[in-house]
């Protein structure tokens, strides 16, 4: 049986680096239940750091969910053209992080990535700011 997800990530740092979290909300592709959120803490970061960390979190929550497909969606253009190849990550620090969400994107039977307009992108970039503020 196929599961598809529709995922929205964000990461945000305040200052590059600074204070940072990651978050990301997973969809049911159907009917656009929410089946799970993500807002993580990762102290002190760059902001690609906290985008890329968002992805990788999310993806292993959706291989958890048992999703077959994933429909990521970012409103990070850098990232979502690193996914798909058309740019290519150069920080080395980036590449690990990277590598490990590459390889779990292959892991699905299918995925697409997009970028979306911030406005588009407001629970995962939620999300990503309680993941800093902390739930008080």
């Amino acid at each position: 049986m196929s599961r598809r997800l529709l995922i929205y990530t964000d990461g945000a740092a305040r200052g590059n680096p600074g204070p940072a979290g990651a978050g990301a909300i997973l969809r049911d592709a159907a009917d656009g239940t929410v089946l799970s959120e993500i807002a993580e803490g990762l102290g002190q970061a760059t902001n690609n750091v906290a985008e890329w960390t968002a992805v990788l979190l999310a993806l292993r929550e959706a291989r958890r969910l048992g999703a077959t497909h994933v429909d990521m969606r970012m409103d990070s253009e850098l990232v979502a053209r690193q996914i798909s190849g058309t740019y290519r990550v150069k920080n080395p620090g980036l590449k690990p992080i990277h590598a490990a969400a590459m390889e779990l994107l292959r892991s699905f039977e299918g995925y697409t990535v997009g970028h979306v307009p911030r406005a588009q992108n407001k629970d995962a970039d939620r999300l990503s700011n309680v993941a800093i503020d902390g739930p008080g």
